[in-house]
């Protein structure tokens, strides 16, 4: 639907609201203690993004589009598509697959049968390429199946240059390519499992325990893990992470932070080979560090913009004899938090009805305004209409006149 407001309209939202972006940024700059931190220069990591997880808007990034192998990263998408497909008490049994996988393993024998949940552990916090592989041909029936789950629920996500082919992350080709992802995919991915996915909590709650000991059904062995994401000690607020390395990949990392009711989220792609491991925790703190020295949290709310639209052969109450009869608009809609540098403001379009036939109701849906930061969506309210306006005609213009000066009851 095509919907236009004339000039006058455009100059007097602009007038109207420019007060209440006034406002905002000047509680922006109060808040931002001076300028923010200078953007990072210096990062190991080859592919680096820095995300709002509260908007997925990408804060920083150094080439976060460009597609790379992640390792096991993988294993943030196989946990969250285990968690929100399968059961915690589910039975799944090691085949002779997945006891061939080479190191990281957990060491189960073939036959051997644990709950989906400490298998779980043993993926997340010890990064075991045998457990990957046991809970995605539980889930799926075979690894193939489950690579073809992990790219549908990408898609979903809306990562446009992800492509898995194993659950656990090894380098891997086929004939469509190299199992890889993009530094900022990797963050939708991320942000999906902390924020959006029915299973948040529990993906949460396994990434941050410190260790687990799980043994299988016959009680006849039993393994220990550590979680081996050593973010989670460096910086207050640390939620969760996940690491990985190959030898195509190289070191890579996904964690977030939550602070001051900001929520984080780093990826790192190719952050260094042996032997630099530690590469990744500098990264993971300077674009940490950034975020939060440089983006302070904002409230955007839907302000009445002063704007009307224009009924014809409309009847509103007082206005009987005008051929085309004015109304006013309101704007609707839950606060939006978002995060801005002292330097950012949102830009807004006003898309609205310039024009309509009557009748219309009150808190009719007649256009939006929106706000976006560099192109990003940011929010969204709804423009309504302020009053009823009913059609104008003889019995209802003959109906007013009766009433009005017969009766008086205007």
């Amino acid at each position: 639907m095509n919907r236009h407001l004339s000039e006058k309209h455009i100059t007097s939202a602009i007038c109207m609201m420019l007060t209440v972006f006034i406002l905002l940024a000047a509680g922006i700059s109060a808040d931002a203690a001076g300028e923010e931190a200078p953007a990072p220069s210096q990062l190991y990591a080859r592919c680096a993004v820095l995300m709002d997880a509260g908007t997925g808007r990408i804060l920083f990034a150094k080439h976060g589009d460009e597609e790379a192998p992640m390792a096991s990263t993988t294993k943030i998408m196989t946990c969250i598509l285990a968690l929100e497909t399968g059961a915690p008490d589910d039975a799944v049994t090691f085949s002779k697959n997945a006891v061939r996988q080479p190191e990281v393993k957990l060491g189960a024998k073939e036959g051997e049968t644990f709950h989906l949940k400490d298998l779980l552990y043993s993926l997340m916090l010890e990064s075991h390429n045998d457990s990957a592989v046991a809970v995605a041909e539980h889930i799926a029936g075979s690894t193939e199946a489950f690579a073809d789950m992990m790219n549908r629920k990408a898609n979903e996500i809306g990562c446009t240059s992800t492509y898995f082919i194993t659950p656990n992350g090894l380098d891997a080709s086929d004939e469509n390519g190299i199992h890889h992802t993009t530094a900022s995919d990797l963050a939708r991915i991320l942000r999906y499992c902390i924020m959006e996915s029915p299973e948040r909590e529990a993906y949460l709650d396994i990434t941050r325990e410190p260790a687990w000991t799980l043994s299988d059904f016959g009680g006849t062995n039993s393994y220990s893990c550590t979680n081996h994401n050593a973010f989670l000690k460096m910086m207050d607020g640390a939620l969760t992470g996940k690491t990985g390395f190959t030898a195509d990949a190289g070191y890579c990392y996904a964690g977030a932070l939550e602070r001051e009711g900001r929520t984080f989220i780093v990826t790192l792609l190719a952050c260094g080979w042996p032997n630099n491991k530690g590469y990744k925790w500098s990264d993971a703190r300077t674009l940490m560090e950034y975020g939060l020295d440089s983006y302070k949290n904002c409230t955007l709310e839907p302000e009445d913009a002063g704007l009307c639209t224009y009924i014809e052969n409309g009847f509103v109450s007082g206005y009987p004899g005008a051929e085309n009869v004015k109304i006013p608009v309101r704007t609707e809609g839950e606060p939006v938090d978002i995060l801005l540098r002292h330097d950012e403001m949102p830009d807004r379009e006003i898309d609205l009805e310039r024009s309509l036939e009557a009748p219309v109701d009150k808190g009719e849906t007649l256009g939006y305004i929106e706000y976006n930061i560099e192109g990003f969506p940011t929010a969204r309210f709804r423009l309504t209409a302020g009053c009823s306006a009913r059609k104008r005609t003889f019995k209802v213009c003959f109906d007013w006149v009766i009433d009005h000066f017969l009766f008086e009851k205007y």
